[in-house]
């Protein structure tokens, strides 16, 4: 065993979990999510346990100082802690849950957006014996928090209390913690997608475009064109890598983007069902409540309420 191997197998520090999670109870004090100032870095906070709650996960690492949440990504279940860490290679349409909270004790948690860019530049720099990913392999995985990665999220995260340090540090320091998943167990997933022509990479470019072409009906023949892949091939890779075939994908992507436009723009029903793609408002309803559980009727006439009181 190398010094490296022995210093990242180290356990994480239960002092540093407090003090993050001070941190963040600090920086974060009302339940949702807080865009940080440091570029990329949320914060989340919740004071009771939830329902499932249907939305995107960003490429992203997530860490949590307190509390349990699960995440449902198709029929698979996705269960962290205090004592591990998550890394989501692509975006992905899921159901999120926090599992253990309470007003004493809320769910603290943090989160670094991926940039593939900045990954794809340290993958180039790895040493050799770092070794490939033997496989396309589910983008969403959960696994035991090291010594290593804790302590460089913390120092990611304590520069709020510094926010003069963050234009000269935070590039830094974000770049130590990259490096440090990519060479953890979960890098594999995270160098895949951005070696070009690996099959996570040629899947990554189709999610690319259905994201920039929402509203266009998927014509399978395309995407294949577009993942230089075979039709089986890239059904087969895709649903290995998202847990759902690109239609799936599609519409679980559809059905979250009509609801922001209703909730956050304030579109009605129907105009929010053509911007993204649907023909049909019957079944755009149908598939709505079938995913959200109420009809977007109901949902557009609740925020007007609440607008209104």
């Amino acid at each position: 065993m190398t010094m490296t191997e022995r210093r990242d197998s180290l356990p994480p520090d239960t002092g540093r979990q407090q003090a993050l999670a001070e941190l963040i109870d600090r920086h974060c004090p009302e339940d949702g999510n807080l865009t940080t100032s440091v570029p990329g870095l949320l914060l989340f906070r919740g004071s009771c346990v939830s329902s499932p709650t249907c939305t995107i996960a960003l490429s992203a690492f997530g860490m949590m100082a307190q509390g349990a949440k699960r995440l449902t990504l198709g029929e698979e279940f996705f269960d962290y802690d205090a004592a591990h860490y998550i890394v989501s290679s692509v975006e992905l349409p899921m159901a999120a849950q926090i599992t253990r909270a309470s007003e004493s004790e809320p769910y603290l948690g943090l989160a670094l957006v991926l940039d593939p860019l900045k990954i794809a530049e340290i993958c180039s720099q790895l040493p050799p014996q770092v070794r490939p990913a033997s496989g396309i392999a589910r983008a969403l995985a959960v696994t035991r928090l090291e010594a290593p990665i804790q302590d460089a999220a913390f120092r990611l995260a304590s520069l709020l209390d510094t926010p003069d340090d963050i234009p000269m540090l935070a590039p830094l320091i974000e770049r130590e913690l990259l490096y440090r998943l990519l060479t953890g167990p979960l890098g594999p997933r995270l160098r895949d997608t951005t070696i070009s022509g690996s099959h996570s990479n040629q899947v990554a470019r189709t999610i690319g475009w259905l994201k920039q072409n929402l509203a266009q009906a998927i014509r399978i023949d395309h995407l294949a064109e577009i993942a230089n892949m075979s039709k089986s091939s890239l059904h087969h890779h895709f649903k290995a890598l998202t847990a759902m075939t690109p239609l799936q994908y599609q519409k679980q992507l559809r059905l979250q983007e009509a609801r922001r436009l209703m909730l956050i723009e304030r579109h009605d029903a129907a105009s929010a069902a053509h911007r993204v793609g649907y023909e049909s408002p019957s079944q755009f309803s149908r598939e709505y409540r079938r995913m959200f559980g109420a009809p977007p009727g109901r949902e557009v006439t609740q925020a007007k309420q609440k607008d209104a009181g």
